[in-house]
């Protein structure tokens, strides 16, 4: 009984996680949640907000020290990405902002447009269809009638 008892408090305190400020060596910074992995090693995991010393800014979910779940990402050349993360790369349904406000929602995969979504230019022209990277073959035009 007083093993159980002593465990408790030890599992629970594992659990909860802990709140940071970091800078890094590179002069990143992360500001956010964290736990203890089992050896020891404090992750980033939870919610948190990581600025790179070069202007990338994410803010959103983190899993085992990398950006899982869901997220924006802002990049210095004034692209945003809203939406799903995986293993540090977009992967999932998410809205893509580009430099230029020509936006494209819907599906991705590693980094890359992959499946149905929309691309919106700057003309506010809505073209819809499969997306594979850099191909989109057989795109239609949304018209407002």
């Amino acid at each position: 009984m007083s093993g159980k008892k002593g465990g408790e408090p030890l599992n629970t305190q594992e659990k909860e996680p802990l709140k940071v400020s970091y800078i890094f060596p590179n002069g990143d910074r992360y500001e956010g949640e964290c736990s203890r992995s089992g050896s020891g090693v404090i992750m980033r995991s939870g919610t948190g907000k990581h600025t790179s010393a070069n202007g990338i800014v994410y803010t959103g979910e983190w899993r085992e020290d990398k950006m899982n779940g869901i997220g924006t990402l802002r990049l210095p050349s004034g692209a945003i990405y809203e939406g799903e993360f995986k293993d540090n790369m977009y992967d999932g349904t998410g809205t893509y902002t580009f430099p230029d406000g020509s936006t494209y929602k819907g599906q991705f995969h590693e980094n890359r447009l992959e499946g149905e979504g929309a691309f919106t230019n700057t003309q506010g022209l809505v073209w819809t269809g499969e997306f594979h990277g850099k191909a989109a073959l057989g795109l239609k035009l949304q018209h407002d009638i």
